[in-house]
């Protein structure tokens, strides 16, 4: 016992020296829904529909979105409920799996959304060349990534509320985009193509299973960032009572935005149409969204959908930003970062820890620059496959959780909150996890010979994963926490 009190991790030694629990439960429920529209269904959305048709795209993203809301009950759910604390899944994973499998994690985590703020910056310079083609890249994304900190660095609150903003344009526009699309598919404005556009060709799914494998990949990265909603636990007023109520509605909302647009795309475009695999944040224009707009008579969808993007993108850098920030501070309370990042500023906010994550996604943003931007686009592979290996992380902690918990004679009424069908949630989550993980690039195996640099691009996230797990597990020679031994203590500010 003198070990886990030693890992336990204390907000309330000193008055000035704590995260604050700003976070409302309408900022919960908002950063919950935004985590999952983003770029995934404004844009990739078309990509999808053309590779394996409306049917292919439905059974891809309900089979995602019934595995995301397996993890976010998992996370989000039951464990965060019952420690809701910054950097959630790393120490989570120290606790009840393993504390080499728990320092990976975290790292791990850090650095997928260090690197995704670079990508994000980016991608938010490409959309302003729509409408100041003229002006530098890195204008945009120094001014973007200076917004982003300074969102961060005033409160949490700061972050909560420009996340509210954010989230809230991105779900009024879904809303108008199937309100409008159901119009048109019952022939209001104009002459409904009746179930056409779903009996052409292939339709409704196209190239079969192979298909929906290959957008299962799109699909998940989709969804990466629901999971945020466990790290926000830490700093969210009265936790085990709005943590659940966000989770409770986020997979209802979901499966009403992604599946509803799927549906309206489905039958108004057909899956040959090549503006549906052309469409990028370049290419605004002939975005899914844009066309239905445009066909429902808005004359500056294209502008409008530019905007909407836009949007997403600084949601995602944002939250990215604040994610990982809080995950590097998580870390240097457990003693597994240098101590430095583990202090607060008055107001709770970890500016050591977000000066350094910034940092990183100002340097990874640098990279592009150099040569073809070769640097940056290993990175950014690595960093798409860390999203999966942290799901992975979540349902195996989660797992070893509520196993530990029945070990040592706990009573389930303990938990605030009880994740739905287990063990069926976080075993069915670890599967499709690892089937998107090993089908990333499986085209890479399929040719004549190897396609070895596919290969290395698309997988490289999980040798180096492993190499730090199996270091610390060698230096600090950890091993997997008994079940009997599992730290179950609630030791967090109330």
């Amino acid at each position: 016992m003198a070990d886990n009190q030693n890992n336990n991790v204390e907000f309330t030694s000193n008055k000035d020296q704590h995260l604050k629990r700003t976070l409302k439960a309408r900022h919960m429920n908002m950063i919950a829904l935004g985590g999952a529209i983003g770029t995934g269904l404004f844009v990739a959305g078309g990509e999808v529909v053309s590779t394996a048709g409306p049917g292919g795209a439905l059974v891809a993203y309900g089979l995602i979105g019934l595995m995301v809301y397996f993890l976010m009950t998992s996370l989000g759910g039951e464990m965060a409920t019952y420690l809701p604390i910054p950097g959630s899944f790393g120490t989570y994973a120290k606790r009840y799996v393993d504390p080499a499998f728990g320092f990976a994690l975290g790292w791990n985590y850090w650095f997928n959304w260090a690197i995704t703020l670079a990508a994000e910056v980016l991608a938010g310079a490409l959309i302003m060349k729509y409408w100041f083609p003229d002006v530098p890249a890195i204008v945009w994304s120094a001014l973007f990534l200076l917004i982003l900190f300074g969102l961060n660095y005033l409160s949490t609150r700061s972050f909560g509320e420009s996340e509210y903003v954010f989230s809230s344009i991105k779900v009024i526009t879904v809303f108008v985009f199937l309100f409008c699309g159901s119009m048109l598919i019952f022939g209001i404005g104009d002459t409904s193509p009746g179930f056409t556009n779903w009996t052409i060709g292939e339709a409704p799914f196209v190239g079969g299973w192979e298909s929906i494998l290959a957008i299962f990949m799109v699909a998940g990265f989709s969804f990466q960032g629901t999971e945020l909603i466990g790290v926000a636990a830490g700093e969210a007023e009265d936790p085990e009572k709005n943590v659940p109520k966000a989770i409770n509605s986020i997979f209802w909302r979901i499966l009403l935005f992604y599946i509803g647009a799927f549906t309206v795309i489905g039958f108004l475009i057909p899956y040959t149409d090549p503006n549906l695999l052309n469409a990028s944040v370049e290419n605004v224009s002939i975005s899914p969204f844009t066309l239905v707009f445009d066909r429902f008579g808005f004359a500056f969808a294209a502008n409008f959908i530019n905007a909407i993007i836009l949007t997403a993108v600084l949601s995602a850098g944002n939250s990215g930003l604040y994610s990982s920030t809080r995950m590097l501070y998580a870390l240097a309370k457990e003693g597994q970062a240098p101590q430095i990042f583990a202090k607060l500023n008055s107001r709770g906010v970890p500016v050591p820890a977000l000066i350094l994550t910034t940092a990183i996604g100002l340097f990874a943003f640098l990279t592009s620059f150099i040569g073809e931007g070769t640097a940056y686009t290993w990175i950014v592979n690595i960093s798409g496959l860390c999203g999966f290996i942290a799901w992975v992380g979540i349902a195996v902690s989660h797992y070893r959780f509520r196993r530990a918990f029945i070990a040592q004679g706990r009573d389930l009424s303990e938990l605030p909150y009880k994740a739905w069908l287990f063990p069926v949630g976080p075993i069915l989550a670890f599967i499709l996890c690892v089937i998107i993980i090993a089908g990333q690039n499986y085209s890479a195996f399929t040719g004549e010979t190897i396609d070895w640099y596919g290969v290395s691009v698309a997988y490289i996230g999980l040798p180096i994963f492993f190499a730090v797990y199996l270091g610390y597990k060698y230096i600090n020679k950890t091993k997997v926490v008994p079940l009997k031994e599992v730290n179950l203590d609630r030791d967090f500010d109330r």
